[in-house]
């Protein structure tokens, strides 16, 4: 299955896991500005030396470089069966800048896939992580706390948490998601590309609920093909 298709959602929507566990399902490139950034800064090159010194200093990557990056990266030749964008465009100016390059590149978005979660499991999501530095294991203590308070199921080591892990911090994210890169949702809604999917549910059934819509549009595209 070829499919070009981004993903939106706010911060702790799970739209990333989404976006790699499709990626692997239909073998084609999980892209994300983040992965993108720091493959620039390691491999020393021009866009990366700017980002770095950018990103050191506390300052954003300018908007000029995450365009170029995207578009070397759709130019590869994996891209060539489709993609899967995550984290990309983030605001109106970056999807107006995606656009131009969609001509240039000549390519055409399939579908924009917005993962809906009310706003206080968002930041329940964000706000209680804790992780298990030993061994990997995630937890919420809110909505998966570990059986003993701040210690590991598997291995009995002591939970961490990030300091950025704090409901004020999830807030202020929100805020700034719904600021600069919610209207993306009516954006895409008017070239009739948004499709809202409930992420309120477990990672498999809001994964099955993807890929049925992918499943539902290849078979009309075939009917469309005998009649």
């Amino acid at each position: 299955m070829s499919i070009r298709v981004l993903f939106l959602g706010g911060p702790g929507s799970g739209k990333g896991t989404q976006a790699s566990i499709l990626s692997r399902t239909l073998n084609i490139p999980h892209i994300d500005t983040g992965s993108l950034l720091r493959d620039e800064i390691a491999t020393c090159s021009e866009n990366g030396k700017i980002a770095k010194d950018r990103i050191d200093n506390g300052q954003l990557v300018p908007f000029q470089i995450v365009v170029s990056m995207i578009k070397d990266r759709l130019s590869r030749t994996d891209c060539e069966e489709g993609f899967i964008l995550d984290g990309f465009p983030r605001s109106l100016e970056q999807a107006e800048g995606f656009e131009q390059i969609l001509k240039e590149l000549n390519i055409k978005i399939d579908a924009v896939l917005n993962i809906n979660i009310p706003e206080d499991i968002l930041i329940a999501r964000m706000a209680y992580r804790k992780s298990c530095p030993s061994c990997g294991e995630k937890y919420n203590t809110k909505l998966k706390p570990s059986k003993q308070d701040n210690i590991c199921d598997n291995c009995n080591s002591a939970l961490t948490q990030r300091t950025d892990d704090s409901e004020e911090t999830a807030v202020k994210r929100i805020q700034t998601y719904k600021k600069e890169t919610e209207p993306l949702i009516t954006y895409y809604h008017d070239q009739n590309l948004m499709i809202n999917i409930d992420g309120n549910q477990s990672i498999e059934k809001i994964f099955n609920d993807i890929l049925n819509l992918f499943n539902e549009e290849k078979n009309n595209d075939n009917k469309k093909i005998k009649a």
